[in-house]
């Protein structure tokens, strides 16, 4: 072998330049290939376990302010479609502010696919990366937390490492943070959208049995169309409206969406409207931060996870009935299961952690989970919610009228 078969340099070889790099808050830089959108981004890095349906967890509004690491390596192989979004307005840019993957992007191989996934990132405004260690990365986050951190993408590889370092350092915590408004609707509308089926799509409602008042705080459009597959008739108001407001539409029951941030921030003007409501006793149905702002609410705390939950192959117990299903979650927060008062019971613990997934009232006609029983993406296990919230609202109805 001479001198120049030996070196790759001298025989004309390069090694490809980095044009996207993920610079974390302690300093580290992780080099890779940029997709989607051009620029740079902050957030806080959360790894997602699911292996399907990155398309709807891209679009959750719970995942505002985040920056989401894949643990599955081929993302984006299916390209998107039209019907697959999660947030209620499509033509929003994402609360989600960056993508972390392993594997390049293939041309889309699903015959639902309607773009290509890079030309919807660029289109969404989301920064991305690819060619990245993500089981080092999630190993980090597993030990150390979810740090803050800074997506950038240049095509032409040109980085400030230096000031991107400092920009990250100086990002805030997430706790503390009412994200909400970034993602939740200003106005009130009415839903009448049912899930999808084969082969006619989504449909609509047909009759209802039941009024209810969504508050959203991010809602996700499955959650809505699982409410009316159930009898719902569904209006959702904005995340600020008043007791007053909610109660002049006569709901037979009040559901409290998921959505980002620290609920105790989004608490600050949340909780006092709930607690009206639960005075009224009026059945209520919260889910993921509609579940901790119900804890919240009748004097519970929050706290903020090392990790979180973010995947849809969660185990979750129904103390109820001691069933085990699996779930979908994404949550940085968590109910403190030894704050919450003795008119509260735990009915579903996670576990993977022992960490609580869901309370019920003992004194008024309330309950929520952590989780996400609508499962876009995820497992079906948990649908069986929203018939027990169904249930409340008729048994509610029923000792109005004995």
């Amino acid at each position: 072998m001479t001198v120049d078969e030996g070196n790759p340099a001298a025989a004309g070889w390069s090694e490809p330049r980095a044009t996207a790099v993920l610079v974390l808050a302690d300093g580290t830089v992780l080099e890779g290939f940029g997709l989607g959108a051009v620029g740079q981004a902050p957030g806080e890095v959360c790894f997602n376990t699911a292996m399907t349906g990155y398309q709807e967890i891209l679009t959750d509004p719970s995942y505002a302010g985040q920056i989401i690491t894949f643990t599955f390596p081929h993302i984006g192989n299916v390209g998107v479609n039209e019907e697959d979004t999660e947030t209620v307005n499509a033509a929003a840019s994402s609360g989600v502010r960056g993508v972390v993957l392993h594997a390049a992007v293939t041309e889309p191989s699903n015959w639902r696919a309607a773009r290509h996934f890079d030309t919807w990132l660029k289109a969404r405004g989301i920064v991305g990366i690819c060619g990245i260690d993500t089981r080092a990365l999630t190993a980090l986050i597993r030990d150390k937390g979810m740090p803050n951190a800074i997506i950038a993408h240049d095509p032409a590889g040109a980085f400030d490492v230096a000031r991107l370092q400092r920009e990250a350092a100086a990002l805030p915590d997430m706790a503390g943070l009412d994200l909400v408004p970034l993602v939740a609707s200003t106005q009130r509308y009415d839903w009448e959208e049912t899930p999808w089926q084969w082969p006619r799509g989504y449909g609509r409602r047909d009759g209802t049995a039941h009024r209810v008042v969504a508050v959203d705080y991010g809602v996700k459009r499955n959650i809505l169309r699982l409410l009316a597959n159930a009898g719902c008739e569904v209006q959702v108001v904005p995340s600020t409206a008043t007791a007053q407001q909610i109660l002049a539409l006569n709901p037979d029951g009040v559901f409290l969406s998921n959505g980002p941030g620290d609920p105790a921030a989004t608490g600050q003007y949340a909780v006092p409207v709930i607690r009206e409501l639960l005075d009224k006793k009026v059945p209520t149905f919260g889910i993921c931060l509609g579940h901790q702002m119900l804890a919240l609410a009748i004097g519970g705390q929050t706290l903020k996870m090392k990790q979180g939950h973010h995947g849809a192959n969660h185990p979750v117990q129904d103390k109820t009935t001691g069933k085990v299903e699996i779930v979908s979650m994404n949550h940085g927060f968590a109910v403190d299961p030894a704050s919450l008062p003795e008119n509260a019971a735990e009915t579903h613990v996670s576990l993977f952690d022992g960490s609580n997934c869901g309370i019920a009232l003992t004194d008024r006609p309330a309950f929520s989970v952590q989780h996400h029983p609508e499962a876009s993406p995820g497992p079906q296990d948990s649908h069986y919610l929203f018939t027990r919230f169904v249930e409340m609202m008729e048994a509610n109805k029923a000792g109005k009228t004995a």
